[in-house]
């Protein structure tokens, strides 16, 4: 299996860091995941994705655990 970085793409207006990851931790709590993403693989390569919502949701309800390609 490989290893990637996932990193939430979400532009917020903030004072400092601290308070921009407050108002993103604040955001996780009252709307649906984000859609935006980039995710950075072993080689370093950088994929900018945007996820279609129902595909997302759809995926997120499938027990992927049970797939025995990940035992």
């Amino acid at each position: 299996m490989h290893k990637y970085i996932v990193t939430v793409t979400e532009e917020i207006e903030a004072d400092t860091a601290e308070e921009a990851a407050l108002l993103m931790y604040e955001e996780l709590t009252r709307r649906p995941p984000p859609l935006r993403y980039s995710v950075t693989d072993e080689a370093k390569t950088i994929t900018t994705l945007t996820l279609d919502r129902e595909k997302a949701d759809e995926f997120a309800i499938v027990d992927h655990t049970a797939d025995p390609g990940n035992w």
